[in-house]
């Protein structure tokens, strides 16, 4: 992307053990991302893409549109947060995958959402 097109994605996982049953094979994970707008451009998000890789090697991916029901709008250095889930059957996984936009001239583009992982809090001993 160039300085016209910049989109930064940020994400922050954490594990929500009130819903989950470790001895079901159900891991509950929860996720907030930010998307910032570090263009010259205003964009929307069209629609998104996720892999989901739990422990097993397990694959899942989602397409939709939009993000929690919305397709957001941002302007040069506007900033969109939401936070999201996704459940397991293994107590850890990795998550990765793009958003599509179109900006103000109706260009396309493709704006990478960095690998993160999923995992329960780990005790040390």
């Amino acid at each position: 992307m160039s300085e016209k097109h910049k989109i930064l994605i940020e994400s922050e996982p954490f594990f929500i053990k009130e819903q989950s049953s470790p001895e079901k094979n159900r891991y509950v994970f929860a996720y907030t991302i930010t998307i910032t707008n570090q263009g010259d451009i205003g964009a929307r998000l069209l629609t998104r893409q996720w892999l989901i890789t739990d422990s097993n090697g397990k694959i899942q991916e989602v397409n939709g549109e939009g993000v929690i029901g919305q397709q957001p709008y941002l302007k040069p250095n506007e900033i969109f947060r939401y936070t999201s889930g996704a459940i397991l059957e293994t107590d850890v996984g990795i998550m990765q995958g793009q958003y599509f936009f179109i900006d103000d001239d109706g260009t396309e583009l493709v704006a990478p959402i960095p690998r993160f992982t999923l995992s329960i809090p780990r005790i040390l001993h």
